[in-house]
């Protein structure tokens, strides 16, 4: 079937006199947001999905034509012509690349959750698609549950049932899904503690924050949580972590549960909103995103609760990423070395969604000993993006393997990485090809400076 947009995607005119259906999969999406795209292409060379199989359907401008074709009633949307647009990582680096400023995330983003609550996708009930939509709407967003869920997993790690069971083979008997989750686990060592309610400045008080944990970071990465806390403190912060928040919602957003997503909405705002804060930090990039652009999400899935709008505008207007923070704030210099060659990969949600690129590379170079070295196409999606590389795992695997190809050009020893997906399938493909290189956030690479635990090359 040809879409209409292989050949030439800007010669066949959508003209407003089209008479659209009523009610269409995206018809709530402002129409405006289609108009932007003129349909330049230059989007095409930032796409990882157009890089990776040279399909004008699976680049931005073809999947804004699609889109923009059912919601005028042109196209029927079939599983075929959902194939592309399920594919898409919403990586929005085609947002960076875009001269004219499209709005990507605020056209696919609300589209997929129109396809998903309709039905009309190729993700048709099937047993393994009701267990992946089990997993990931009843178990990863939940903290508690995801850690107890990971305790046979760790037991096996620790005795080296795990090693044993995947040199035999016998992994691969399980589901896809869950065959892929098995290979994404991090190696689980000790459990830290929960962060305490508050943790004081060190030295003199210069702002007061709230620390976001999420749900998949705190089960697998709350080393990370503490690092974060520490180098906060380092910088004058009073550490203030509530404990009745929860997952940012973003989970459930991009399956299309968009109620549920909004109810875990509410419940952070008010954690959060209950506190004095100058900010609420988080060092998760997807969480980040999802949490800054709540004033548009909350209009599109619940367009007529101005109640919830006003609730999530606030709590969103004090959303900071812990790097755009500590630059802003002005960070104390961490004193004692860290002897390596460090990386960065750029994840998608914070140079592409939050437009934050230099300030973690500033952070990094101010630590003495660290050689950053620049990383090949550390912008280009590394195929995490959320729960993606569970659900699109043939696709994950080549933009994996292509994120490797480049890590290891470098020759570094770590590659740094804020965003706890990336870590996990940097870790994951790093991994199958037996490289040494360390996956570490950089407010781990910070706190090992400020304490004096930085190793040697």
């Amino acid at each position: 079937m040809n879409f209409g947009v292989m050949n030439s995607p800007s010669s066949a005119p959508l003209h407003e006199s089209v008479q659209r259906p009523s009610s269409p999969v995206g018809g709530e999406i402002n129409y405006d947001l289609f108009l932007d795209c003129v349909h330049c292409g230059l989007c095409t060379a930032a796409c990882p999905t157009y890089l990776e199989t040279g399909d004008e359907n699976n680049s931005p401008r073809g999947r804004i034509y699609l889109m923009r074709a059912v919601v005028d009633g042109r196209l029927e949307l079939n599983a075929q012509v959902a194939r592309p647009l399920e594919q898409c990582l919403d990586c929005r680096s085609c947002e960076t690349a875009c001269p004219s400023g499209v709005q990507y995330g605020r056209l696919i983003e609300p589209f997929r959750v129109g396809m998903h609550q309709q039905e009309t996708t190729s993700f048709i009930a099937s047993p393994v698609n009701w267990l992946q939509r089990q997993i990931l709407g009843q178990l990863f967003p939940y903290a508690s549950r995801l850690r107890w869920a990971l305790w046979p997993a760790k037991i096996m790690q620790q005795t080296g049932i795990d090693g044993l069971l995947s040199r035999m083979g016998v992994m691969r008997l399980l589901p896809e899904f869950l065959f892929r989750m098995h290979a994404l686990l991090p190696p689980l060592g000790k459990s830290l503690p929960p962060l305490p309610p508050v943790l004081p400045a060190i030295g003199a008080k210069r702002a007061t924050v709230g620390l976001f944990t999420g749900c998949v970071a705190d089960a697998m990465f709350r080393r990370v949580h503490w690092a974060t806390a520490r180098v906060l403190q380092m910088n004058g912060c009073e550490v203030v972590t509530p404990t009745g928040q929860g997952c940012c919602g973003a989970i459930h957003y991009h399956s299309g549960a968009g109620e549920p997503a909004m109810d875990l909405v509410r419940q952070n705002a008010r954690a959060f909103g209950s506190r004095n804060l100058d900010a609420v930090i988080l060092n998760v990039a997807g969480c980040g995103a999802m949490l800054k652009e709540l004033p548009h999400t909350t209009q599109e899935v619940l367009p007529n609760d101005q109640a919830l709008h006003h609730l999530a505008t606030e709590f969103s207007a004090k959303v900071k990423d812990i790097h755009e923070f500590l630059v802003e704030l002005g960070p104390i210099p961490p004193q004692h070395p860290v002897n390596a060659t460090v990386t960065y990969h750029d994840a998608c949600h914070l140079a592409h969604a939050q437009k934050i690129k230099t300030a973690p590379r500033q952070l990094l170079e101010l630590i003495p000993g660290l050689t950053l070295v620049p990383l090949a196409e550390s912008d280009i999606c590394c195929g995490a993006a959320g729960s993606y590389n569970l659900t699109e795992g043939a696709m994950a695997d080549r933009l994996g393997v292509r994120k490797r190809e480049r890590i290891e050009e470098t020759n570094a020893q770590i590659v740094a990485s804020a965003n706890a997906g990336c870590t996990l399938q940097m870790m994951a493909k790093l991994k199958e090809s037996g490289s040494a290189v360390q996956v570490l956030h950089p407010m781990e690479l910070l706190d090992q400076s400020y304490r004096g635990m930085g190793g040697s090359k």
